[in-house]
């Protein structure tokens, strides 16, 4: 019985880091390089990768090292393989975001720190966050993880997806039709956004919908072709929206001129509220990566 050789590339930013752990592995029917040149098998980061995915001629699978893979499905790039992703990783640190910020806003932590500097003694009325409404978009791993830990909070998760119907033994308390999103933003405190950048999802965010919002606060932890800026702008000085706190934007690093960054009612960060942590998730790529190799899986 003859075993089929495979030779993987690395395409991500810590090659070295990868390249070591398959190299413990000791499977002897890898060939592990950077050469996409006869590659039949691609690690790699997306927006890295599309760049130069005309070069893997003979790539049959490529393992994303990312959650999000829309860098390789412009209408340009070949789809002439397997294309699978990382996911069910970084729910964990999306909730830590989504609530850290969250807290903080609603129990005027910045405005403490303020005051502390002026050593001004000023205590202020504050909200509990049992009984707020989070409106998730997006029922996934990252959304179906962000119910769970906020309903240990007395947060009441709401979910929307394309179908109406919640996932399987999922924590939200109602999930709506994402034709009727705007019900459901009726009476949502916080609305988060986990969606990917798809055709329907992009503009998903406009003037319709966000005027459905009451006072809300907005997170993009999805992407940012799902948002219209200017909607986003009006929302907040109309006060449909109270604060946005925006970790994801159409062009990355946004640019100097970009409102985002004196309105004093959004909060920017640099796309990191998920990041790829090597040690917790290189683990999981591993296996991914030795399962399709062997066939089965490695013990890691």
């Amino acid at each position: 019985m003859t075993t089929q050789k495979h030779r993987l590339a690395l395409v991500t930013d810590n090659n070295d880091h990868y390249r070591k752990l398959l190299e413990t592995k000791q499977l002897p029917d890898l060939e592990i390089t950077t050469d996409l040149n006869g590659a039949t098998i691609l690690l790699a980061a997306p927006p890295k990768l599309a760049k130069q995915l005309d070069d893997a001629q003979d790539v049959e699978w490529v393992q994303s090292t990312y959650a999000g893979i829309d860098a390789l499905l412009g209408e340009s790039l070949r789809k002439d393989y397997k294309l699978t992703n990382v996911k069910g990783i970084f729910g964990q640190q999306i909730s830590e975001y989504v609530l850290g910020y969250s807290i903080s806003y609603f129990r005027h932590f910045d405005l403490y720190k303020q005051q502390q500097q002026k050593r001004d003694w000023q205590p202020h009325t504050y909200q509990s966050m049992i009984g707020k409404r989070m409106v998730i978009f997006g029922t996934g791993a990252i959304g179906s993880h962000l119910a769970n830990t906020v309903k240990a909070l007395g947060i009441i998760p709401v979910g929307i997806n394309r179908t109406g119907i919640p996932p399987r033994q999922s924590a939200f308390a109602e999930t709506y039709h994402i034709n009727e999103a705007d019900k459901a933003l009726e009476s949502a405190n916080i609305i988060v956004n986990t969606l990917p950048n798809t055709p329907s999802t992009d503009g998903l965010f406009d003037e319709r919908l966000f005027a459905a919002c009451r006072h809300a606060l907005f997170f993009n932890v999805g992407r940012g072709q799902t948002v219209e800026g200017n909607a986003l702008l009006n929302a907040l000085e109309r006060g449909n929206l109270v604060h946005a706190f925006l970790d994801v934007f159409i062009d990355e690093p946004i640019s100097q001129e970009c409102p985002y960054w004196s309105n004093p009612n959004v909060t920017v960060t640099p796309h990191i509220a998920a990041i790829s942590f090597l040690s917790r998730w290189s683990r999981y790529l591993l296996k991914t990566t030795c399962a399709g190799v062997t066939g089965s899986s490695c013990r890691i």
